[in-house]
């Protein structure tokens, strides 16, 4: 029978693990230890978990449900609720990240609710996967009412990092004006080459109101 967690050596004992090292070095089961905190007076906690992981099968404890886990031997109700909570709560975290697909300069309009009659200019960058799902959306830069400074850097940086295989620029115009002004040209076209240097595809930059929205690409202007 494997000692119970305070009989361990403290650097053994998987929350101490997860403070020195991060949760990537630790075990399914010392994962799921941290979750249930304390095993039986027959199991210790990391006994329990490996035979929770077993029943269960590793496939498919994420999607346990809460009455078959509650009535697994040495987990109590209070248990298996935060167990199925932590679960449910990382599949929508994962699922998440990429509910929205962007195949209209219409999608881009509907998502900027929160920018599009701010009295600052916002410029945003769209990160997309391979399918026009969206990965990751940042405001990169808050400018003035009528300008916005932006450095490719600042937009392809996250692109690079979180593995994006195109982008969509927008940006708001406190104006109310739909006409890109020259520094939007300047931009888009400066945005465009640094794209093609990273393999990164700019597919469309889209000025919003509140009221309307202007594509570049629709404009021929990509």
């Amino acid at each position: 029978m494997c000692k119970d967690i305070m009989e361990m050596d403290k650097l053994d004992r998987p929350r101490e693990k997860m403070t020195r090292y991060g949760p990537g070095k630790l075990t399914d089961a010392e994962l799921l230890a941290i979750l249930l905190r304390t095993g039986t007076k027959e199991r210790g906690v990391l006994d329990l978990a490996g035979d929770i992981l077993r029943d269960f099968k590793r496939d498919k404890i994420s999607t346990i449900c809460l009455a078959d886990l509650k009535a697994h031997k040495g987990v109590g109700p209070v248990k298996a609720c935060e167990i199925v909570a932590a679960f449910e709560l990382g599949r929508r975290c994962l699922t998440g990240k990429k509910t929205s697909v962007y195949l209209k300069p219409s999608d881009v309009w509907d998502e900027l609710k929160d920018i599009r009659d701010n009295k600052k200019e916002h410029f945003v960058t769209f990160y997309l996967d391979t399918r026009n799902q969206e990965i990751k959306r940042d405001i990169v830069s808050i400018g003035t009412l009528n300008y916005n400074l932006v450095h490719p850097r600042e937009v392809f940086e996250p692109a690079v990092k979180n593995l994006a295989a195109s982008i969509i620029l927008a940006h708001n115009h406190p104006s109310g004006c739909l006409e890109p002004s020259d520094e939007d040209l300047s931009l888009n076209k400066r945005l465009i080459q640094a794209g093609k240097l990273l393999g990164i595809e700019v597919l469309d930059h889209v000025i919003v109101t509140r009221d309307a929205f202007s594509s570049f690409k629709q404009r021929n202007l990509m």
